[in-house]
């Protein structure tokens, strides 16, 4: 029964792969342009359009809930998505479900990558930094007081967060904008620890397949000497005799 329920989630989790990945792009293409745009008359159906999405997510992580066999264990490997689920209703954290991007990204072309991995960290890099302007824009833009009131004033905070320097011309004053600036302290933490993972794993498989052609080599090298013995033996007998 239980190799049963991991079969069929297996199944389901290919079956809406790409389906799902494309309602993640779909979803920060239609935030960004509610972000902005800003035209009051656009907000409704683009709300309606994000929350549609949102349910769609919502009804996959039931499903895939729903079938796995340890329960327990799916909800302690798939926090990101169980946060993407419940914290809709902030609307700054609707930001969250685009970690689905980088997930499935990342399952389909993780090997691709890895031969360039200048591509990948550039890549990531520039998807969290994209997506978190366009949300500390969104908690801070009307807000009273607020420095960050531009999308260069958020990326440009967004850039200085993420590589630590901080220089505290721009900054958040709203708890929405302060919640994305967290996550994105957070995030920048766990990117580092991704991107030095990818590049340790790279550099061992090179160092593995070096190690490897040694032996190989090393291999033929003694097989050739085992040969060249054995001819000479051969010479030998044949001449002696």
């Amino acid at each position: 029964m239980l190799q049963s329920n991991e079969a069929r989630l297996e199944r389901w989790e290919r079956r809406v792969e790409w389906p799902l990945t494309a309602l993640a792009v779909l979803f920060l293409v239609v935030y960004a342009f509610q972000v902005l745009d800003d035209h009051a008359f656009l907000h409704v159906p683009l709300e309606v359009v994000l929350w549609l999405i949102w349910a769609v997510f919502a009804a996959d992580y039931a499903i895939r809930l729903k079938l796995a066999a340890n329960k327990k264990q799916f909800l302690k490997s798939h926090i990101f998505d169980l946060a993407a689920v419940l914290l809709p209703m902030i609307r700054q954290l609707r930001v969250l479900r685009l970690i689905t991007v980088i997930t499935l990204l990342n399952k389909k072309f993780q090997h691709k990558i890895r031969q360039r991995v200048s591509i990948y960290v550039a890549g990531v890099t520039a998807l969290v930094a994209f997506c978190a302007s366009l949300a500390v824009l969104d908690a801070e833009r009307h807000a009273e007081n607020a420095s960050i009131t531009t999308f260069g004033d958020a990326l440009w905070w967004t850039l200085t967060t993420m590589s630590t320097v901080g220089y505290g011309d721009r900054y958040p004053v709203t708890t929405e904008g302060r919640v994305v600036a967290g996550l994105l302290m957070v995030g920048g933490i766990a990117l580092l620890g991704v991107i030095t993972g990818t590049i340790a794993s790279w550099l061992v498989e090179k160092l593995r397949g070096v190690e490897e052609a040694e032996l190989e080599t090393a291999q033929e090298l003694r097989n050739l000497r085992a040969e060249i013995a054995e001819l000479r033996a051969e010479l030998k007998s044949s001449s002696g005799g």
